[in-house]
């Protein structure tokens, strides 16, 4: 039995989020209330939340969202249920619910806070920076002005990014030092960036350097006036693709002045067989990952695939502290679940890939669409096939801008004095420049 907080909702948006909960299909409801959160009065949205964290074994925010339902005008039941849904993963719940929570205690600081936390991990820099910026003048150094500086930095206002970083006094308390240096190198990054790339709303490259101090190779030619801006989303990799990113990080190291002495081949299969292709392009001995070997390119086809391997997560650990002269290559990075390390070098931003030599979605010979087979031989021949491939770029939908080797070089070659420097911290969000997401 339901108590009268988890009657059954009466807004059409509420009542099929309801339905699907009553299926037992919690994603379907999710992907309901994802869209309708900001608009459904409190007193709909908490029953249905609350019923879909019961089933989903979450009594905190389960318990909270009971606590709302009962008294949805409470700023406290309100703070507790954002503070709950942002918890576990779920901030877009969070929003409305802390919104009105601020209204009601416009001095509250715990309010405020957990709404930007909310704003942050949505990347809803614009909205995070529009409620601290209300509150600018009452802000605390720490963490408040902080958050309004790397907000606006990843909203794409370098000027107030700056403004406010330069306002901070150095923080009392150690815990900040990380996001303090972190911060700094971001706009190091963006100064060098600057001269030579618009960090606009479309500069995929410019901000994946910024942020991360990425080095992205490879920008897609398909969809960027549909809102991908550079992004691939569902990628069949090729070994043409391979091959395009490794010669551009050949072009990489070159214009940075970067001479690396070996190529560190990763334990997980994918890694191995690009790691084997990229001491060809390279012309470097091969040889297997050390931890902190200094004068080293580490390949790695995807860091996520890695994560899951045995050896990954130690791995990952290692390579966050970068050793001398180390280059760390991510042929493949997935942008909507970035890995726990950012990697100096990017092959090609997607949302989920399937590599070349993976079972892969084929037309055959009678047009039929299926499964092929994976390929099993040993790295070394997969390997040698990329060397052999195609590198010239797909001409793609003709939407893209164009973006030769040397537009690429011309980047390095005015930023390199701010890369290889600052600790591999993963990227917490997509930045400035968005793109069409599909789940």
């Amino acid at each position: 039995m339901f108590s009268r907080k988890n009657r059954r909702p009466k807004s059409p948006e509420a009542l099929k989020a309801w339905e699907f909960l009553e299926a037992g299909d919690i994603p379907g409801a999710l992907r309901v209330l994802r869209t309708a959160a900001e608009t459904l009065p409190l007193g709909e949205l908490a029953p249905v939340v609350g019923r879909a964290a019961a089933a989903a074994g979450f009594d905190d925010l389960r318990q909270t969202a009971d606590a709302l339902a009962a008294h949805p005008e409470g700023a406290q039941e309100q703070y507790d249920f954002g503070y709950a849904c942002v918890e576990r993963g779920v901030s877009y719940l969070a929003v409305p619910a802390l919104c009105e929570a601020l209204r009601q205690v416009p001095a509250s600081a715990a309010a405020l806070r957990e709404l930007v936390s909310a704003y942050e991990r949505e990347g809803r820099h614009r909205e995070a920076v529009e409620v601290l910026n209300a509150r600018e003048s009452d802000l605390a150094a720490w963490p408040d002005r902080y958050l309004l500086a790397y907000n606006a930095l990843m909203a794409g206002d370098v000027a107030l990014a700056r403004t406010q970083h330069d306002r901070l006094p150095d923080p009392e308390d150690a815990i900040w030092l990380p996001a303090r240096d972190r911060q700094r190198a971001m706009l190091e990054r963006a100064a060098s960036a600057a001269p030579v790339s618009p960090l606009d709303g479309t500069d995929l490259r410019g901000w994946q350097y910024v942020m991360g101090g990425c080095v992205l190779g490879t920008l897609s030619p398909y969809g960027f006036d549909a809102g991908m801006n550079g992004r691939f989303a569902w990628l069949q990799d090729t070994t043409d693709l391979c091959l395009q990113g490794l010669l551009r990080l050949k072009a990489v190291l070159a214009a940075a002045e970067v001479r690396p002495g070996a190529v560190a081949l990763l334990p997980d299969r994918d890694s191995h067989i690009l790691g084997l292709a990229a001491a060809e392009i390279l012309e470097l001995p091969a040889r297997p990952y050390a931890p902190g070997e200094p004068g080293t390119v580490v390949v790695a086809y995807d860091l996520n695939d890695l994560a899951d391997t045995d050896q990954g997560p130690d791995i990952l650990a290692q390579l966050l502290d970068r050793a001398p002269g180390q280059v760390l290559h991510e042929h493949a990075s997935c942008w909507t679940d970035p890995p726990v390390v950012a990697a100096d070098s990017i092959g090609l931003l997607h949302q989920q890939v399937t590599a070349p030599w993976a079972e892969q979605m084929r037309v055959d010979d009678d047009g039929e669409v299926g499964p092929s087979p994976a390929d099993d031989r040993p790295p070394a021949e997969i390997a040698a096939e990329i060397v052999g491939a195609d590198p010239t770029p797909d001409e793609g939908d003709g939407t893209s801008p164009a973006d030769p080797v040397e537009k690429l070089t011309d980047f390095v070659t005015a930023v390199h004095g701010t890369w290889l420097r600052a600790q591999r911290s993963g990227l917490r969000s997509s930045g400035p420049v968005t793109s069409g997401r599909f789940h």
